[in-house]
Protein backbone atom coordinates (compact mmCIF):
# COMPACT_ATOMS: atom_id res chain seq x y z
CA UNK A 1 0.00 0.00 0.00
CA UNK A 2 2.84 2.48 0.95
CA UNK A 3 4.95 1.70 -2.21
CA UNK A 4 1.64 2.15 -4.08
CA UNK A 5 1.35 5.52 -2.59
CA UNK A 6 4.91 6.38 -3.08
CA UNK A 7 4.32 5.55 -7.00
CA UNK A 8 1.11 7.51 -7.40
CA UNK A 9 2.98 10.63 -5.54
CA UNK A 10 6.14 10.51 -8.04
CA UNK A 11 3.55 9.77 -11.50
CA UNK A 12 1.47 12.67 -10.23
CA UNK A 13 4.47 15.11 -9.61
CA UNK A 14 6.17 14.24 -12.67
CA UNK A 15 3.06 14.49 -14.58
CA UNK A 16 1.83 17.69 -13.35
CA UNK A 17 5.49 19.37 -13.32
CA UNK A 18 5.59 18.43 -17.05
CA UNK A 19 1.93 20.14 -17.93
CA UNK A 20 3.64 23.07 -15.79
CA UNK A 21 6.44 23.48 -17.97
CA UNK A 22 4.35 23.05 -20.97
CA UNK A 23 2.35 26.00 -19.05
CA UNK A 24 5.44 28.02 -18.95
CA UNK A 25 5.30 28.27 -23.12
CA UNK A 26 1.70 29.42 -23.16
CA UNK A 27 2.58 32.77 -21.68
CA UNK A 28 0.71 36.43 -23.08
CA UNK A 29 1.45 40.22 -22.75
CA UNK A 30 -1.46 41.96 -21.14
CA UNK A 31 -2.59 45.70 -22.40
CA UNK A 32 -2.01 47.24 -19.12
CA UNK A 33 1.39 46.36 -18.09
CA UNK A 34 4.68 46.67 -19.77
CA UNK A 35 5.29 44.34 -22.52
CA UNK A 36 8.04 42.55 -20.80
CA UNK A 37 5.83 40.88 -18.15
CA UNK A 38 3.73 37.95 -19.15
CA UNK A 39 0.79 36.45 -18.08
CA UNK A 40 1.09 32.01 -18.09
CA UNK A 41 -0.58 29.72 -15.61
CA UNK A 42 1.85 27.50 -14.84
CA UNK A 43 1.54 27.33 -11.15
CA UNK A 44 -2.15 26.00 -11.64
CA UNK A 45 -0.73 21.84 -12.08
CA UNK A 46 1.14 23.25 -8.59
CA UNK A 47 -1.88 24.02 -6.71
CA UNK A 48 -3.67 20.95 -7.88
CA UNK A 49 -0.72 19.22 -7.00
CA UNK A 50 -0.50 20.90 -3.10
CA UNK A 51 -4.32 20.07 -3.29
CA UNK A 52 -4.28 16.39 -3.90
CA UNK A 53 -1.33 15.41 -2.15
CA UNK A 54 -0.02 18.04 0.15
CA UNK A 55 2.19 21.01 0.23
CA UNK A 56 5.83 19.45 -0.56
CA UNK A 57 4.41 18.17 -4.07
CA UNK A 58 3.05 21.77 -4.79
CA UNK A 59 6.65 22.94 -3.84
CA UNK A 60 8.07 20.16 -5.94
CA UNK A 61 5.95 20.72 -8.52
CA UNK A 62 7.59 24.51 -8.99
CA UNK A 63 10.80 22.98 -8.80
CA UNK A 64 10.48 20.62 -11.03
CA UNK A 65 9.03 22.67 -13.70
CA UNK A 66 11.48 25.42 -13.51
CA UNK A 67 14.36 22.96 -13.71
CA UNK A 68 12.82 21.81 -16.69
CA UNK A 69 13.36 25.37 -18.37
CA UNK A 70 16.58 25.98 -17.40
CA UNK A 71 18.39 24.45 -20.66
CA UNK A 72 16.06 27.29 -22.30
CA UNK A 73 16.29 30.09 -19.57
CA UNK A 74 17.16 33.39 -21.14
CA UNK A 75 17.66 35.07 -17.42
CA UNK A 76 20.34 32.74 -16.66
CA UNK A 77 18.26 31.24 -14.62
CA UNK A 78 17.29 33.86 -12.39
CA UNK A 79 13.70 34.17 -13.82
CA UNK A 80 13.19 30.62 -13.02
CA UNK A 81 14.63 31.22 -9.09
CA UNK A 82 12.22 34.11 -8.86
CA UNK A 83 9.44 31.89 -10.35
CA UNK A 84 10.06 28.99 -8.59
CA UNK A 85 10.34 31.23 -4.85
CA UNK A 86 6.89 32.81 -5.85
CA UNK A 87 5.00 29.70 -7.02
CA UNK A 88 6.49 28.13 -3.62
CA UNK A 89 5.26 30.88 -1.45
CA UNK A 90 1.47 30.49 -3.67
CA UNK A 91 1.16 26.29 -3.59
CA UNK A 92 3.42 26.13 -0.03
CA UNK A 93 0.88 28.04 1.67
CA UNK A 94 -2.17 27.17 -0.11
CA UNK A 95 -1.66 23.64 0.61
CA UNK A 96 -0.53 24.01 4.28
CA UNK A 97 -3.73 25.79 4.88
CA UNK A 98 -6.43 23.47 3.25
CA UNK A 99 -3.95 20.40 5.00
CA UNK A 100 -5.81 20.91 8.32
CA UNK A 101 -9.01 21.30 7.01
CA UNK A 102 -10.22 19.78 3.81
CA UNK A 103 -13.13 21.47 2.32
CA UNK A 104 -13.93 23.77 -0.92
CA UNK A 105 -14.50 26.58 1.34
CA UNK A 106 -11.00 26.39 3.14
CA UNK A 107 -9.62 25.41 -0.50
CA UNK A 108 -11.14 28.64 -1.72
CA UNK A 109 -9.71 30.80 1.10
CA UNK A 110 -5.84 29.06 1.67
CA UNK A 111 -5.66 29.65 -2.69
CA UNK A 112 -6.61 33.08 -2.35
CA UNK A 113 -4.34 33.84 0.77
CA UNK A 114 -1.59 31.95 -0.79
CA UNK A 115 -2.17 34.07 -4.03
CA UNK A 116 -2.04 37.39 -1.64
CA UNK A 117 0.94 36.44 -0.19
CA UNK A 118 2.92 35.63 -3.27
CA UNK A 119 1.47 39.06 -4.91
CA UNK A 120 3.32 40.38 -1.30
CA UNK A 121 6.55 38.14 -2.30
CA UNK A 122 6.84 39.49 -5.88
CA UNK A 123 8.05 43.35 -4.33
CA UNK A 124 11.17 42.73 -2.75
CA UNK A 125 11.88 39.59 -5.24
CA UNK A 126 11.17 41.69 -7.90
CA UNK A 127 12.94 44.60 -6.70
CA UNK A 128 16.40 42.49 -4.99
CA UNK A 129 16.37 39.95 -7.57
CA UNK A 130 14.56 39.78 -10.89
CA UNK A 131 15.45 43.49 -12.02
CA UNK A 132 18.87 43.83 -11.06
CA UNK A 133 19.64 41.08 -12.99
CA UNK A 134 17.75 42.74 -16.25
CA UNK A 135 19.79 46.20 -15.57
CA UNK A 136 22.59 44.40 -17.12
CA UNK A 137 20.20 44.11 -20.54
CA UNK A 138 18.11 46.90 -19.99
CA UNK A 139 18.81 50.42 -18.51
CA UNK A 140 16.41 51.11 -15.08
CA UNK A 141 15.54 53.90 -16.81
CA UNK A 142 14.02 52.02 -19.60
CA UNK A 143 12.30 49.44 -17.51
CA UNK A 144 10.83 52.43 -15.33
CA UNK A 145 10.03 54.21 -19.24
CA UNK A 146 7.74 51.08 -19.49
CA UNK A 147 5.71 51.52 -16.40
CA UNK A 148 5.48 55.44 -17.21
CA UNK A 149 4.10 55.02 -20.37
CA UNK A 150 1.11 53.55 -18.96
CA UNK A 151 0.66 55.62 -15.58
CA UNK A 152 3.09 59.10 -16.16
CA UNK A 153 2.97 59.40 -12.11
CA UNK A 154 4.95 56.59 -11.60
CA UNK A 155 8.58 57.80 -9.86
CA UNK A 156 10.49 54.68 -9.42
CA UNK A 157 11.41 50.96 -9.64
CA UNK A 158 9.68 50.25 -6.17
CA UNK A 159 6.49 52.20 -7.07
CA UNK A 160 5.86 50.19 -10.59
CA UNK A 161 6.37 47.08 -8.69
CA UNK A 162 4.41 47.82 -6.03
CA UNK A 163 1.46 49.53 -8.52
CA UNK A 164 1.75 47.05 -11.26
CA UNK A 165 3.72 43.46 -10.18
CA UNK A 166 1.77 43.27 -7.04
CA UNK A 167 -1.68 43.35 -7.88
CA UNK A 168 -1.05 41.75 -11.30
CA UNK A 169 1.28 38.77 -9.22
CA UNK A 170 -2.11 38.57 -6.91
CA UNK A 171 -4.69 38.77 -9.74
CA UNK A 172 -2.41 35.71 -11.79
CA UNK A 173 -2.79 33.29 -8.64
CA UNK A 174 -5.98 34.27 -8.17
CA UNK A 175 -7.02 33.20 -11.93
CA UNK A 176 -5.41 29.95 -10.72
CA UNK A 177 -7.68 29.62 -7.89
CA UNK A 178 -10.41 29.66 -9.84
CA UNK A 179 -9.43 27.22 -12.28
CA UNK A 180 -8.66 24.73 -9.98
CA UNK A 181 -11.82 25.15 -7.65
CA UNK A 182 -13.51 24.67 -11.13
CA UNK A 183 -11.36 21.56 -11.84
CA UNK A 184 -9.99 20.17 -8.99
CA UNK A 185 -13.41 17.81 -7.95
CA UNK A 186 -13.49 15.78 -11.27
CA UNK A 187 -9.03 15.40 -10.77
CA UNK A 188 -9.22 14.46 -7.35
CA UNK A 189 -9.80 10.81 -8.22
CA UNK A 190 -7.82 10.30 -10.32
CA UNK A 191 -4.84 12.12 -9.00
CA UNK A 192 -5.45 9.96 -5.81
CA UNK A 193 -5.95 6.70 -6.78
CA UNK A 194 -9.93 6.49 -6.04
CA UNK A 195 -11.38 5.85 -9.09
CA UNK A 196 -13.68 2.94 -9.24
Amino acid sequence: MNKKLNARYVAVTGMLSAIGFILMYVEFSVPFMPPFIKLDLSELPALIGAFAHGPLCGVLICLIKNLLHLPVTTTAGVGEFANFLLGAIFVGTAGLIYKKKKSKKNAALAAAFGAVLMGVACIPVNYFVTYPFYYNFMPQEAILGAYQAIIPSMKSIFQSIVCFNFPFTTAKGLISVAISLLVYKHLSPILKGKTS
